[in-house]
């Protein structure tokens, strides 16, 4: 199974009936196709948009409804659209029960960096500062390492997106949570031994007497 759809897969199980749910850019946006048809959430688009579903198929997409990221998306009935004020009101103001951000670290006690790249012009941080400060739930979708480093660290080295850790990570090889603030292997992915995990993760896990398999 593609590393990101195991992710997204995974990600999806941790939304519940009702919640208000923001997805980030990148991985996070695929969540969106793996929710249950019984399960009733809200998705919002932090640039005004309550009710988003599944990316468009081909030829389907709309030029004007885009997330945040200016990606095409779909609206579902009920969508309400309204300004940034508003959305970033509801962020700020702790409307928003979970957000799913991508990351490029998340350190040993749960900080995350996910704006800054080296060598690359961006913008800025977007939402995700007031995201991970304000949301009720921080959940990280992101592959486990890139080009063969870790992006589980030690200590990030790149500039942290907010002094509040997060609640949880969700890789292609392992669910990470943050139990009294240290890193803890909670669930591996199919096929993916713990010995594995520990090989490519450069911060030191907490490992229970008892890791399952992710259900995917």
């Amino acid at each position: 199974m593609d590393p990101q759809i195991i992710i997204a897969r995974r990600v999806a199980k941790e939304l519940r009936q009702g919640n208000l749910v923001n997805l980030g850019i990148g991985i996070p946006t695929l969540v969106a196709n793996y929710v249950p048809s019984d399960l009733k959430v809200f998705f919002q688009s932090e640039n005004g948009l309550i009710g988003t579903g599944p990316i468009p198929e081909q030829g389907m997409a709309h030029p004007l409804l885009t997330d945040a990221g200016g990606r095409p998306i779909s609206a579902l009935p009920g969508a309400s659209i309204f300004d940034s004020a508003m959305s970033f009101g509801l962020i700020r103001g702790g409307h928003v029960d979970i957000t799913v951000l991508g990351g490029l670290q998340v350190d040993a006690h749960g900080l995350l960096a996910n704006w800054m790249i080296p060598g690359k012009m961006v913008p800025g941080m977007g939402g995700a500062m007031d995201l991970v400060s304000g949301a009720k739930r921080v959940i990280v979708a992101m592959q486990h390492a890139a080009k063969g480093k870790s992006k589980i660290v030690s200590k990030c080295t790149l500039p942290l997106t907010s002094a509040r850790p997060v609640n949880l990570v969700v890789t292609d090889m392992a669910v990470i949570g943050f139990p009294d603030g240290k890193a803890t292997l909670l669930e591996t992915a199919p096929g993916i031994s713990i010995g594995e995990v520990l090989a490519v993760t450069e911060a030191e896990l907490a490992i229970p007497d008892t890791v399952p398999e992710m259900k995917i």
